[in-house]
Order: structure tokens, then C-alpha cells, then sequence
């Protein structure tokens, strides 16, 4: 099975659909066209997560896509929505990192953007 995400014209994604793999060659067209569903369609992976596929293969455009997420042209990425006004879009994932790491012992925590500081569960 292949995935297309629909994007509108500001690259925000719409939805995401499975596609034959016999159609895979030209997802944008069987979608468009043979459905008839019109709208513009990119191919999404969906083992790929961080510029990494997951079962080893190459990865597709950074991050398989999802509802609200936008699709950068220039990067030729789905990025997530920001979680975050303090959080940065790291380049090489597509993924976005606190400006504190996440503490690494054990305990449960969420992040606090007034602190820019993770709090303990």
C-alpha cells in the first residue's frame, strides 16, 4: 500500500489515503483523476519518521503526514504543527525540539512554556 496526503494551496494537509500499490507510479493521477476526487496529492511514507524509515529502507519526505501537518516545498518535508512557540524545527528531521532536553530519569514530565522548562507529572 502506498499513502498520498491532500494538501490545500497553502500546503497544509487535508487528509491522507491509502493507495494500490499497482497505482503507487502515479498516485496523483489515480487519486485526481480516476477517483475523482480532484486536489493536489504527495507521496507520503508511512515508516518514515525523523528522516528515518523504519524498516530500513530510504526515507520520504522526513515525516509520514498527517491531518494539520504542512508540506514544505523547499525542504521537501511534512512537518508537524508546532507544539510550541519556544520549540525549533530541527533541520535534518523535520521534527521539533524543546529548548530544554527531556530529562532522561525516569520520571514522567510535560513541558511548561511560561518556564521553558519541563515539570514533573
Amino acid at each position: 500500500m502506498s499513502h498520498f496526503a491532500e494538501i490545500d494551496e497553502n500546503g497544509t494537509v487535508l487528509r491522507v489515503l491509502v493507495v494500490p500499490d499497482t497505482q503507487e507510479d502515479r498516485g496523483q493521477d489515480y487519486l485526481t483523476n480516476d477517483l475523482k476526487l480532484g486536489g493536489t496529492w504527495i507521496q507520503t511514507s508511512y515508516n518514515t519518521s525523523a528522516n528515518v524509515h523504519t524498516l530500513g529502507g530510504t526515507p520520504l519526505r522526513k515525516n509520514y503526514a498527517g491531518v494539520g501537518y504542512s508540506y514544505d516545498q523547499t525542504r521537501d518535508a511534512f512537518i508537524s504543527p508546532q507544539p510550541y512557540p519556544s520549540w525549533l524545527l530541527v533541520e535534518s528531521t523535520c521534527q521539533w525540539e524543546s529548548p530544554t532536553p527531556y530529562p532522561d530519569d525516569g520520571e514522567r514530565y510535560q513541558w511548561n512554556e511560561a518556564t521553558l522548562n519541563w515539570v514533573v507529572l
